[in-house]
């Protein structure tokens, strides 16, 4: 515990030692001195190490600095929920005086010292233009970036980048994060765009974490004692031979889950609890809660401490527990912790269990991203989740992250991680999940409207370019630059060796030989095409024609025993055949006997005189296709034939001589002499040739792939900042690259689409809306919701409808751009829930509100606080009616009641200020 909680004045605090021994009644770790070292010497600080190994510490030390050298310390995390308890933690601290905070739609104390806010609220403000007497960093010693590794994130990621490249170089900055695989490129990233930066790493935990694995049969060790391996004793399941499961996935499942109340005694027993207990889906929490209505995990003693702070609690909130099976459960040390539960709720059940009355908390992932509620044990449920593409594997950072809430320093000498058999998982997965290394840090650094006007509105286009391409995304592909660029090298030096062999080859003449190799093998397969034509209709001929044709007349065969060669023949007898034409018994010019079909014949010769063949002794053939050698009695014949074959032309096939055979012949003759004629036909090999070539092709190809993907990850960030730019200046957002008046108010605004909104805003359609009816048509601008089974008791009103139909066109002219810019940010439009919005600004009860909808309470009020933030900008737009303010200030007030609005008792003993802030710019317009 820190010595800081005594103080209780500002003038207390700065007049006590820095000396870290001074402030702290305990030894501190390596690592922690070392970033406090780091920091009083003026450096920035990038600090990786587990969760719960005592980071915060860091932080607290920079508060007590930062207000003993007189100045203010920005304390950022990545939830409002999470700013909320650290608003609690710094106000007992620090004293309340010195603790502020700012959200999205109020300020608490802003002046104080220390000020908490979300990254966004942090970013926002670096965003917007102050004067010299009112700009809010002047006097900022250090910003703490809490949680640094949510730059993980893919769709809040971009808020730190923005908030590491913008920040003041004079500003200290502490970056807090869990273990990273890359936490030396973050701290480089960071020295080269703010200054100089020490990393500061640790691996150890406090607390030792001991893994298990639970299956039906009990609870055991999941790795060795050293840590490094699975368990000698854990048994991997296979599948028995032949259990194949039906459809795509051929892995067999694993063994049965064991029941949640099963695994919840047998760590009761080992004395394992308090737990977090993981599981991936709401109603997968509020079942499992159901499923223990019978156990309680509580003394009596505890039961009506709980009873009593539940008693407090209902009468602050008369509406915020409707459905008494929550409430019956906190009875018995159980709850459920995820975002559909009511955020009053929520902050009851951390309450409780940092106190250590509940004993199991099921709890989605989302209680692992920092929310302060240290366990004995974290059980994670299963090894995998849904995802945007589908079910995938835990990666290992999310893993250790939820792994990391176990274990609690001052308390526990062990922390438990229990990982749980599914029919998915088993004890291989978990001991390789348990044994992984954390993911590295990725960029998801986001060009916006809002930036690009933002950036325009401080700096010429050549600056805002210097800035965008300052992001982590670029630097990392830098890192990448260098290898890639060897791998360039090596690839261009094979291909200039290939191209050196190719020698004097000219490739323009090599692919004309192609193209013409190309047409004659074309025209070659077309003159198959038409001989085989020609063949049939002459066969019908010549068949009809050798029924009557004598003995001896001369004729050209073709039979595969003749080896398909055109054969100069004499007919010398008729022979039955067994259908109703005869075999021929012929003896061709090379003295064979041969018996073939009519068929076989392509040419009849009657304009020839037959020979005498009635000496002639011809052998007993039977078969058709059947040969037989002549003797020297037949080889008078024999010469006969070939004497009249050379005299006339008996071996073209009758066939050949048809019209349009003739012209192909014809063709492609003169195709094989030009052929013959180029250069390239006297290179050889060509086939080996063509491979060559094909390799530099391929090669060719893989460098221009490799040139433009380098391109692209350098230059992605700024291509998509000019695709902005063109859509700004379509509506007109941008004159000569200079925000107008248009522009400056889009500028103002924070949301998904800032350009989406503020064109809704200035197109006048919603200037005479009632306040309910506004508030109706913002949430179906500002939020969305992916609920298959949503809806709504409350019909919209006709006026909201008809307010936000006029309001298609616009949207159908901002996608249409963004499509032709190929920019994919959001432009939302959820008309289910106008009704739902409308009742509550007009005064409906939150019971009736909860009733009429598919979506839980926590689904409700983050609807209707994004609608809130949204009023809350309104004011302060440049170019907005006056009327359409004043709605905008009605709607606001009638809307944020609880439990919409913050928990009151994070304003007890402050004084909350006039909104006249910009709460998306924390600034005075």
């Amino acid at each position: 515990m820190s010595s800081v909680e005594n103080f209780t004045t500002s003038s207390s605090v700065a007049n006590f030692d820095l000396d870290p021994s001074k402030i702290f009644d305990f030894p501190l770790d390596d690592f922690q001195r070392e970033a406090i070292d780091a920091l009083n010497h003026g450096q920035s600080v990038v600090v990786s190490a587990p969760t719960g190994s005592g980071k915060t510490l860091i932080g607290e030390y920079a508060i007590y600095r930062a207000i003993a050298h007189h100045q203010k310390l920005f304390y950022t995390t990545p939830l409002k929920a999470l700013s909320n308890q650290k608003l609690r933690d710094f106000r007992h601290l620090f004293g309340p005086e010195n603790v502020g905070l700012m959200t999205g739609d109020l300020s608490v104390n802003r002046d104080a010292s220390v000020v908490v806010m979300t990254t966004e609220i942090f970013r926002n403000m670096l965003y917007a233009e102050f004067d010299q007497d009112d700009d809010p960093l002047v006097d900022v010693e250090a910003v703490v970036l809490d949680e640094c590794h949510y730059m993980n994130d893919s769709q809040r990621g971009t808020v730190w980048e923005e908030s590491i490249i913008h920040c003041p170089s004079w500003v200290q900055m502490v970056a807090l994060s869990a273990t990273v695989a890359n936490a030396g490129q973050l701290t480089d990233w960071i020295e080269k765009v703010h200054g100089p930066t020490q990393l500061v790493v640790s691996d150890y935990r406090p607390v030792p974490l001991t893994f298990s694995f639970c299956s039906a049969k009990g609870l055991h060790p999941l790795l060795n004692d050293a840590g490094s391996a699975i368990h000698p004793n854990s048994r991997v399941w296979r599948a028995p031979k032949g259990n194949k499961r039906k459809g795509r996935s051929l892995k067999p499942l694993q063994p049965e889950a064991p029941p949640i109340r099963f695994v919840v005694r047998q760590m009761a027993d080992r004395d394992m609890l308090p737990a977090i207990y993981f599981i991936f889906s709401r109603r997968g929490c509020d079942r499992a809660m159901k499923d223990l209505a019978d156990q309680s995990l509580v003394t009596a003693v505890e039961r009506n401490v709980i009873r009593e702070r539940l008693r407090l609690y209902r009468e602050v909130n008369s509406e915020a527990v409707l459905d008494e099976a929550y409430a019956e459960s906190l009875l018995r040390g159980i709850a459920t912790h995820h975002a559909g539960v009511l955020p009053a709720w929520k902050e009851l059940i951390e309450e409780l269990f940092q106190q250590g009355l509940i004993k199991v908390v099921f709890a989605t992932e989302t209680l692992a991203a920092g929310i302060n509620m240290p366990a004995r044990s974290t059980v994670i449920s299963t090894l995998s989740k849904r995802a945007d593409c589908g079910h995938r594997s835990l990666m290992g950072s999310e893993f250790l992250q939820m792994a990391g809430r176990a274990g609690r320093r001052g308390l526990d000498m062990n922390g438990y991680v229990v990982t749980v058999q599914s029919r998915f998982e088993g004890v291989r997965e978990a001991s390789q999940l348990a044994l992984s290394a954390p993911d590295p840090l990725i960029s998801h650094f986001t060009p916006s409207y809002g930036m690009v006007l933002n950036l325009l509105q401080r700096h010429d286009l050549r600056k805002a370019k210097e800035l965008v391409e300052r992001s982590f995304g670029r630097y990392l592909a830098s890192l990448d630059l260098a290898e890639e660029e060897e791998i360039l090298e090596q690839l261009r030096v094979r291909l200039g060796s290939l191209q050196g062999l190719s020698g004097d080859i000219s490739w323009e003449d090599f692919e004309i030989y192609e193209k013409q190799r190309g047409r004659l093998r074309e025209e070659r397969r077309l003159l198959r095409i038409l001989q085989k034509q020609a063949a049939e209709t002459l066969a019908n001929e010549l068949t009809l024609a050798l029924q009557f044709a004598s003995l001896g007349t001369l004729v050209s065969v073709k039979a595969s025993q003749l080896r398909s060669r055109i054969t100069p023949a004499v007919i010398v007898d008729k022979l039955q055949g067994p259908g109703q034409f005869p075999l021929l018994l012929c003896l061709t010019d090379q003295n064979l006997w041969i018996l073939i079909p009519c068929q076989a014949v392509v040419s009849l010769h009657a304009e020839l005189s037959c020979l005498q063949v009635s000496d002639a002794k011809a052998p007993k053939l039977k078969s058709q296709g059947e040969i037989s050698h002549g003797d020297s009695e037949s080889e008078y014949l024999a010469k006969a034939i070939a004497h009249i074959a050379c005299r006339h032309d008996m071996t073209t096939p009758q066939y050949d001589l048809a019209g349009e055979v003739l012209n192909q012949l014809k063709l492609v003759g003169v195709l094989e002499n030009k052929l013959e004629e180029l250069p390239a036909h006297q290179w050889g090999d060509r086939k080996k040739i063509k491979k060559h070539r094909r390799r530099i092709e391929n090669l060719e190809l893989e460098i221009r792939e490799r040139q433009q993907l380098l391109h692209q990850r350098a230059n992605r960030d700024w291509e998509v900042f000019q695709s902005l730019i063109n859509i700004l200046q379509h509506f007109g957002c941008l004159e000569d690259l200079v925000p107008t008046e248009m522009g400056r108010t889009v500028a103002a605004l924070r949301g998904d689409n800032e350009l989406w909104l503020g064109l809704v805003l200035m197109s006048g359609h919603l200037d005479n809306l009632e306040p309910e009816n506004l508030a109706a048509v913002f949430e179906a601008i500002s939020t969305e919701v992916n609920r298959p089974d949503l809806w709504s008791g409350f019909p919209p009103s006709s006026q909201a409808e008809e307010a936000l139909y006029d309001l298609s066109g616009i949207r159908h002219e901002l996608l249409k751009a963004q499509e032709q810019f190929k920019i994919v940010t959001p432009v939302l439009w959820e008309p289910e829930l106008m009704g739902l919005v409308e009742a509550w600004a007009g005064g409906a009860s939150w019971s009736d509100l909860v009733a009429n909808t598919s979506l839980d309470e926590g689904d409700v009020v983050r609807v209707m606080r994004r609608t809130i933030d949204l009023l809350a900008q309104v004011p302060y737009c440049e170019l907005v009616t006056e009327q359409l303010r004043i709605n905008a200030r009605k709607a606001l007030r009638v809307m944020n009641r609880f439990p919409v609005c913050e928990a009151e008792d994070l304003f007890e003993d402050v004084i909350i200020e006039s909104s006249d802030l910009n709460p998306a710019t924390k600034r005075a317009d």
